[in-house]
């Protein structure tokens, strides 16, 4: 009973008309091959293979109880292998991978959108590409040029898959604990031993071949993270050709049983000396892996983007359709017997702030991956430095405020379907399920938070939130002083730099203030960030007479009226400190006490 119409015109608007995209692109020799209708044609693709092809999957392999597990084998539900089949030969695995190895080389705000509507129409399925793309930016960045040459062609070709290893059962997110070995053989190659846990896509049956990128640390190897290797274990041996010969000694030990994403592998990962091959150079793994996760990281955020969607166009159509109660103002008819449930503020209420927080969540992942071109295609020095500084600050970001807004967006949208929300037969139960791994893995949220305030904030004396903030000011200042909403971002900015300039001088006195307070202080700056987003909307929108650009005027305004005050809040709970949660033992915490 679940609807998807893939939001095209939306996306067309945040590239077209607030970021420009197709000046962008023919401003910059490594893109100039790609123009605004090719992109158009390109989403509108892919919004019919994610409506025709993986929208009903979605709902029947949740109903079938997702994978099936049998002796180290694992079968994805049925649909899911055809669906791949068709996903790989329309050339979608490597769509933002380089043309060098078989990729379509699109620019990341391109690919953005068009991942969104994979996570709108079905997460489960799109974990199988998106392990495989991250696992390919990691070879194509560090490993050797016989290892590209091997490994990433099949990739792209869907004939292989990847997987990134890291979790262990006693170590999650701090990997320096990690207890696999590599052992060096005499023929250069080393020797993997050890379980990994939580590992997507770690065994399927929807192509050949699964090459692991897997965390071992070898014989005398530094203590703690700066021990850490990264190695290409492959499901069967890769000979000198190419093609694939013997199973290795890796295999799934079990498959985890998830409250959501039932469609994914998610394995127990055996290595049983397994044969594997460094990449890169010893010691060094741990920040081989970050170039991939960093890549997941801001794909959650999509996720999130897709799910909450997916939940407002499911609740808009059930609230427009749903006749109950009389509209207080209303003139009551005998011939209609109620009213939509539309006529009452609180579904509108419910609704615009999904609706809200859908657009500003896409403009800023538009925006993120603006910056990630950037940092791979300009040959602009200065401005290579600024989006890498940019990406720096706004990853966490990316991963955790987005995902954060689109679980309470699903919750309200679970919401206006009342009791029917809660049944499985209008698929919002499941949508809520399959996003709130989004907010766990690759680092949960309080981790990213952590990663914002202290790595990315009080590390460099808060220099990459006070370029992003003049960035912000610059922008604003040059508005239409019409809009409203100018004045708004301004104080803002100006209240996100006061705060950050406190947090420097708190952490200096206090080493738990920061963890404390990083919860808040990430959503302060995703508040500023999204109403950034709405003035670059609003200039964009401002000038155009159709009720469509009219209604992004109209947003925006509701946004900074009704959303943006949640800022006071979080900047009283960062003012507050920690004193008083630091301050309690242990034992307060206790079911005793």
């Amino acid at each position: 009973m679940s609807i998807y119409n893939a939001p095209l015109k939306d996306m067309e608007f945040i590239l077209n008309d607030v970021f420009k995209a197709d000046e962008f692109w023919q401003g910059n020799e490594n893109l100039a091959h790609l123009d605004m209708a090719t992109a158009n044609a390109i989403l509108e693709e892919m919004a019919k293979f994610s409506k025709n092809v993986i929208l009903d999957l979605n709902r029947t392999s949740d109903e079938e109880g997702g994978v099936h597990f049998n002796h180290g084998e694992v079968t994805t539900p049925k649909g899911f292998k055809d669906a791949f089949k068709q996903f790989a030969e329309g050339g979608w695995v490597g769509l933002g991978a380089p043309e060098e190895w078989g990729g379509q080389g699109m620019p990341k705000m391109l690919t953005v959108l068009a991942d969104e509507m994979i996570w709108s129409t079905n997460p489960s399925f799109m974990l199988y590409p998106l392990l495989t793309v991250g696992a390919g930016i990691a070879i194509n960045d560090l490993a050797s040029q016989e290892q590209k040459q091997t490994y990433l062609p099949k990739f792209y070709t869907g004939e292989w898959s990847g997987t990134m290893c890291l979790t262990e059962p006693h170590a999650g997110t701090d990997l320096g604990m990690i207890k696999t070995k590599a052992e060096p053989n005499e023929d250069g190659s080393y020797s993997i031993t050890g379980t990994k846990i939580f590992i997507t896509s770690g065994e399927h049956d929807l192509c050949e071949n699964i090459i692991h990128l897997v965390l071992a640390k070898t014989p005398n190897a530094p203590a703690g993270s700066r021990g850490i290797s990264m190695f290409i274990v492959s499901k069967f041996l890769v000979n000198a050709y190419g093609s694939i010969g013997e199973r290795n000694a890796v295999a799934a030990g079990s498959v985890e049983h998830k409250m959501g994403i039932k469609g994914s592998a998610t394995c127990v990962m055996n290595f049983d000396g397994a044969r594997g091959y460094l990449v890169g150079n010893e010691n060094e793994g741990l920040a081989a892996m970050f170039v991939m996760m960093n890549y997941e990281r801001l794909s959650m955020g999509i996720q999130g983007i897709g799910a909450a969607e997916f939940a407002y166009q499911n609740a808009a159509e059930y609230a427009t359709n749903r006749l109950q109660g009389r509209s207080a103002s209303g003139t009551k008819s005998p011939e209609k017997p109620a009213d939509s449930i539309l006529v009452h503020g609180d579904v509108r209420r419910m609704l615009l702030n999904a609706r809200a927080n859908n657009e500003a969540s896409r403009a800023f992942a538009v925006y993120v991956g603006q910056q990630l071109d950037i940092t791979k295609y300009s040959t602009d020095t200065e401005a290579v430095r600024k989006a890498n500084d940019r990406v720096a600050l706004l990853t966490p970001i990316a991963k955790a405020y987005l995902t954060d807004k689109a679980l309470d967006t699903c919750l309200e949208a679970q919401m206006v379907f009342g009791g029917h929300g809660y049944i499985r037969e209008w698929g919002m139960e499941q949508c809520i399920r399959d996003l709130r791994i989004s907010q766990i893995y690759e680092g949960t949220n309080g981790v990213q938070a952590q990663d914002l305030i202290g790595r990315k904030t009080i590390r460099c004396g808060g220099a990459y939130i006070a370029e992003y903030i003049a960035e912000i000011r610059e922008f604003a200042q040059d508005m239409d002083d019409a809009l409203s909403i100018k004045a708004t971002v301004l104080d803002v900015s100006k209240q996100v730099e006061e705060i950050t300039q406190f947090i420097l001088e708190q952490a200096k006195q206090s080493p738990d203030f920061s963890n404390a307070v990083a919860v808040d202080y990430l959503h302060a700056v995703g508040l500023l960030s999204f109403v950034y987003m709405y003035a670059r909307i609003s200039q964009a929108a401002q000038a155009k007479d159709e009720s469509f650009f009219q209604h992004k005027l109209i947003l925006a305004q509701y946004y900074a009226s009704k959303v943006l005050p949640d800022l006071a809040a979080r900047l009283q709970r960062i003012q507050a400190g920690a004193d008083l949660m630091m301050q309690l033992p242990e034992e307060y915490f206790t079911t005793q006490s």
